[in-house]
């Protein structure tokens, strides 16, 4: 069993550190600024993705075929 010093001390410090919770300097907290993918990449997967669909009904349009 802690002494009863021991035991103040960390109750002292438990009601310092409740008492500064949510005061984090903005230097500290993570910017989420960084995009996973870049506009570029984007561009050029909804190009391809787009581009098929469109080159896909053209084909069955002109075919004839039901979809």
């Amino acid at each position: 069993m802690p002494s009863a010093q021991t035991m103040k001390l960390r109750s002292q410090n438990y009601h310092g550190n409740v008492n500064k919770a949510g005061k984090v300097p903005k230097s500290l907290i993570k910017k989420e600024e960084n995009l996973p993918v870049g506009p570029i990449l984007l561009g050029v997967f909804l190009f391809v993705v787009v581009g098929s669909a469109l080159f896909q009904i053209l084909n069955v349009a002109s075919s004839g075929q039901e979809i």
